[in-house]
């Protein structure tokens, strides 16, 4: 048996965190059981897990410190309140039947264990270690997580550490609004987004005049008042494809739109580029008369294909939505977003055939007043669908 558990529990300096393993002695885990507890490495000592001196618990835990350990005062909290609530959360699994008695012989357990250097209450220190360790164990032994578990929260969860969020565009959140910044003002583009109501179905658009007047710096500048957005360059790249994806890359993109006019050559290095650094590749299709023909001419599919009406013909040309559905239909992991002239009455036709991203630009950013503009849009769309994000184990 060869077992994984993990659990955080606590807050401030004391919070406990703790990685463990636990399987057979004559197994992977007891072989690394035995190769811990002899081979030592400065500041990071394992340690037997003991409720009391000359007391270890069984299953044999040993504990490992993750941060090293620089002087005593290091040591005595190691060695007092986190092996001692190691040891306590051990022997309380088994008494509360979590570790069958029966292995307790038979199994050994690796406790990887965090304690803050800045940590001083030490009776928080084994509380929390105690309740992390025990919990860990259970994860453990439950195979705790399931897929199903991951695939929920992977697109919710903001790690509390890293103190923001690194949104993705998940299917089950479909349909999105995305907002085209286009007007060659950084000032007044950042005045528009502060005035955007938050939502996990808005997408940011850096728009092609803003990005030619200040460069691709913009879209960091724009970071920085839109920390957890998605945000799209919208660079129309017809040259050096895999320049410009590197480039945008570097200023926090979190995607990149290509010119469907663009040779084969330059969007297939586009997006084999956009996919290696692990951002959405999209192109856009204005002006190409067959965009179903372009996309099965390249060796990788984008992640989004733009059905876009230029605004200087957007009197002449008609919308081409009825393109939503051949291209879900030859496509069907593809994202389709349209784009050109999208306003509240014709939205709902574009959702009709199946579109994931409508593009609104004027009628949000040019509205007096930009958070009604954007709501009337996201209602449209049926609305935040996960409003309960705040995930408590």
């Amino acid at each position: 048996m060869y077992k994984i558990g993990e659990a955080l529990v606590g807050k401030g300096n004391e919070v406990a965190h703790v990685d463990l393993l636990i399987g057979d002695k004559e197994g992977f885990v007891g072989q690394a059981f035995a190769n811990g507890i002899s081979h030592l490495s400065s500041g990071h000592t394992p340690l037997l897990s003991v409720i009391r001196p000359n007391l270890p618990c069984k299953p044999y835990t040993l504990v490992v410190p993750k941060v090293t350990m620089k002087d005593m005062e290091d040591v005595t909290k190691v060695f007092g309140p986190a092996q001692a609530a190691v040891a306590k959360a051990i022997a309380d699994a088994v008494e509360e039947g979590i570790i069958q008695r029966d292995r307790i012989d038979d199994w050994v357990i690796i406790c990887s264990v965090f304690i803050h250097p800045e940590a001083k209450d030490f009776r928080r220190i084994y509380q929390y270690n105690y309740g992390a360790t025990k919990l860990a164990l259970k994860r453990a032994l439950q195979d705790y997580p399931s897929l199903d578990k991951i695939m929920f929260d992977k697109d919710r969860a903001t790690h509390p550490i890293m103190g923001f969020k690194v949104p993705r565009l998940p299917k089950w959140n479909r349909p999105y609004l995305q907002i085209a910044l286009d007007i060659p003002d950084v000032e007044r583009t950042k005045k528009i987004i502060s005035e955007i109501p938050h939502s996990d179905k808005i997408i940011l658009e850096a728009g092609t005049p803003l990005i030619k007047k200040y460069g691709t710096k913009v879209i960091s500048e724009l970071r920085e008042v839109a920390k957890d957005s998605f945000i799209i360059a919208d660079l129309k790249t017809l040259d050096v494809g895999q320049v410009e994806v590197d480039v945008a890359f570097d200023e926090t993109a979190d995607a990149v739109i290509a010119s469907g006019l663009a040779s084969v050559e330059v969007i297939d290095k586009f997006i084999y580029e956009a996919k290696r650094l692990g951002i959405y590749a999209i192109i856009d299709t204005m002006n190409v008369p067959d965009p179903i023909n372009l996309l099965k001419s390249l060796k990788e599919l984008p992640d989004i294909v733009i059905l876009h009406r230029g605004i200087d013909v957007e009197k002449k040309e008609r919308p081409r939505f009825e393109l939503i559905r051949k291209i879900k239909r030859e496509f069907p992991d593809i994202y389709v977003a349209v784009a050109g002239g999208i306003e509240p009455d014709t939205a709902p036709l574009a959702l009709k055939e199946g579109a994931d991203i409508i593009i609104v630009g004027r009628f949000i950013t040019q509205s007096k007043d930009i958070e009604r503009s954007t709501r009337l849009f996201v209602n449209i769309l049926g609305g935040d669908i996960d409003l309960k994000r705040v995930h408590v184990e």
